[in-house]
């Protein structure tokens, strides 16, 4: 790249820094044309009016921890974990937290908790993942159950559009005082498409949905804030965020319910969201079956799935009133069923969930785990049932897999394991895809329910929303984006096909060998806070 744009930051087209920044979490590596890091968010201001004036696609990244391909292209990537300023300024009487957006929750929640105050969706990624990011995923976690993603705690954010319009956006009944987001709307974007009421009444009945444009929030809210929420920097680039935060509930327990099938799964999930337990996880047999084989200090029981569930409450009279009604819901529908009445108790309880990540980051290289179908939503009574479906198509195609999730939300993700020694793997693992693609479909989901649409799964868009509602997205891109120089081919497909340039097997692009291993070792630790820079110099 000849001319680099006139910003007080770093610009990299050198190819150790290219190299660095091929990879994220997910399946792909795709070597950028540069790597920017603004000092400040006057620096994106310019380096977007630069970008447009010569047709150069931006690629907004923060810790690079999402696993849908958003975070990675062909343009320039453009690291917001470098700006300039305070990261995290929280004003305990609002209850209101301001982020840089390449500040970390993990940051947020340093700040906060100092307060009493939290981020309630608590994505498992909070340690690293950035403002900017988990807004532009709608990121969920475990606690989104009774919470909600983090779309219902962003009061404002502020960006800079693919016109270089530096915008805020911000919640209509966020109270007085500046323009509101209306105003801002009317000033800088034009007009905004809207959902057709047919269109609303059939959109998908899922309780997560981060799969395209929020148009079904949009119409509910008239807020072009939720366009923003999950657009995966495809219609700004966000430079700060403010949250609504919430208070820490002083007592916490956990329950681990064990099951000998899917079917009293529905019914026991729907009571115990009655009780508005805080989270409600799943584990499944091939989770179960990794970690005992993989972490043999960690306790497995013997169990086709196991559900746990975490309880909140401000007393302890009250956090043992809502354990022992959860525990009379859960008895007759389990083959097993304990509690812990405290944090400790829950945490050791809990400590099952977190150990699988290791393990699949340890496998061999020709054993890679690789996120290919891995955040399908269904409604919650079909959990079941796509748990089976997922599980055949494995068999059928010798692709093995490891199945947990959100079972209060109907979120299952999902690892596949394939041998990339074996010939034709590669072909076995697109029939994976496209079977799970159209189980989604058939079970009345959406292919993403927390982690974005990104390259991944943007070619299945118009299969769950139809052509018209995908025209609908198109206007929105062209009101925030019109020269299309944000994330292209993220959210509305490019074409490519979406198992295209993974980062293994014989055909994934060269890198330097040592840069290569240090990705590797992120991706095996979750180092996502790495310096990608240090990375590439060594």
């Amino acid at each position: 790249m000849s001319t680099a744009p006139p910003i007080r930051g770093t610009f990299r087209t050198d190819k150790r820094a290219r190299a660095a920044y091929a990879e994220g979490a997910g399946i792909y590596r795709i070597i950028p044309r540069a790597v920017c890091l603004p000092a400040d968010g006057d620096d994106v201001t310019v380096l977007v009016r630069w970008a447009g004036e010569r047709g150069v696609p931006l690629v907004p990244r923060g810790a690079g921890s999402a696993m849908s391909g958003g975070n990675v292209g062909e343009g320039v990537v453009v690291d917001l974990t470098a700006t300039a300023g305070p990261p995290v300024t929280v004003v305990p009487g609002t209850r209101r937290a301001r982020m840089r957006a390449g500040a970390t929750l993990g940051e947020l929640e340093r700040v906060a908790s100092a307060d009493g105050l939290r981020l309630p969706p608590d994505p498992s990624s909070w340690h690293w993942a950035t403002a900017g990011g988990v807004v532009s995923t709608n990121a969920a976690g475990a606690r989104s159950v009774r919470y909600g993603a983090v779309r219902c705690w962003v009061h404002a954010v502020e960006m800079v559009t693919g016109e270089a319009q530096v915008v805020r956006l911000e919640r209509t009944d966020g109270g007085a005082g500046g323009r509101t987001e209306r105003e801002t709307d009317a000033a800088t974007l034009g007009h905004l498409p809207t959902l057709p009421a047919a269109s609303l009444r059939n959109w998908p009945k899922v309780r997560k949905n981060s799969f395209g444009y929020a148009l079904a929030e949009h119409a509910r809210s008239g807020d072009a804030l939720d366009l923003v929420i999950g657009a995966e920097g495809t219609l700004g680039i966000v430079t700060a965020v403010e949250w609504r935060l919430d208070s820490t509930p002083t007592h916490r327990a956990g329950i681990r319910i064990l099951l000998d099938s899917y079917a009293g799964l529905a019914p026991l999930v729907q009571e115990l969201l009655a009780l508005k337990v805080s989270a409600l996880e799943l584990l499944d047999r091939t989770f179960l079956d990794v970690v005992r084989v993989g972490e043999p200090t960690v306790p497995i029981p013997d169990a086709e799935a196991v559900v746990l569930v975490e309880i909140e409450a401000g007393s302890a009279s009250e956090l043992r009133r809502a354990v022992e009604t959860a525990v009379r819901v859960a008895r007759p529908r389990a083959i097993g069923v304990d509690a812990a009445i405290s944090g400790a108790g829950a945490d050791q309880l809990w400590r099952v969930r977190h150990a699988a990540s290791p393990i699949l980051a340890r496998l061999p290289p020709e054993r890679r785990s690789l996120q290919v179908i891995e955040d399908g939503c269904v409604p919650v009574e079909r959990v079941g049932d796509y748990v089976a479906a997922v599980r055949r198509a494995a068999d059928e195609t010798n692709i093995p897999v490891v199945l947990f999730g959100h079972a209060g939300d109907g979120n299952v993700h999902v690892n596949a394991l394939p041998d990339t020694t074996l010939r034709g793997w590669k072909q076995r693992l697109g029939r994976l895809y496209d079977r799970v693609a159209d189980v989604v479909i058939e079970l009345g989901g959406v292919h993403s329910g927390e982690h974005g649409a990104g390259r991944l799964r943007a070619g299945l868009l118009e299969r769950v929303y139809g052509a018209e509602i995908v025209q609908r997205f198109r206007e929105v891109k062209q009101c925030f984006d019109p020269l299309g120089i944000l994330n292209p081919g993220v959210i509305l497909p490019s074409g490519e096909p979406p198992l295209s340039r993974l980062k293994v097997g014989a055909g994934a692009a060269r890198l330097p060998r040592d840069v290569e291993r240090g990705l590797r070792e992120i991706e095996q630790t979750a180092g996502y806070a790495t310096s990608r820079l240090r990375l590439a110099d060594g």
